[in-house]
């Protein structure tokens, strides 16, 4: 089974800037990031295939978020800038053992973290 341990969170003021880091203890292909707000549902969040190539972003994110990976630490990375009070979320990242890209999909990834709390507050 691989782990996914996720780092990186804390509170910020709105328009700082905060970087996640993900660590596989495996080898994982399709990788992605996704929130959780209280009393909401999770979201997606950004996504990066295996070659690093190809990345997707949820709208809301665009233009602030960037998604990386470096597969020889096998991390992958969520810099988040222009942070807003409504990215305030617990931040997972998730790992798919058999896709190259998995995009926005949840159901695609078989493996998640415990995830790392965000809080951005006005």
């Amino acid at each position: 089974q691989v782990q996914l341990v996720e780092s990186g969170g804390g509170l910020v003021q709105a328009g700082d800037s905060l970087r996640l880091s993900c660590t596989t203890s495996g080898r994982t292909k399709g990788m992605g990031w996704f929130r959780q707000a209280p009393g909401k549902e999770r979201e997606f969040v950004a996504a990066i295939s295996l070659s690093g190539s190809t990345t997707t972003y949820a709208d809301f994110v665009k233009g602030r978020f960037t998604i990386s990976r470096d597969n020889a630490k096998k991390t992958v990375y969520l810099q988040m800038n222009s942070l807003k009070p409504e990215d305030t979320a617990v931040y997972y990242c998730a790992g798919d053992p058999d896709r190259s890209y998995s995009g926005k999909d949840a159901t695609y990834y078989d493996y998640w973290g415990q995830g790392t709390q965000v809080t951005v507050s006005s």
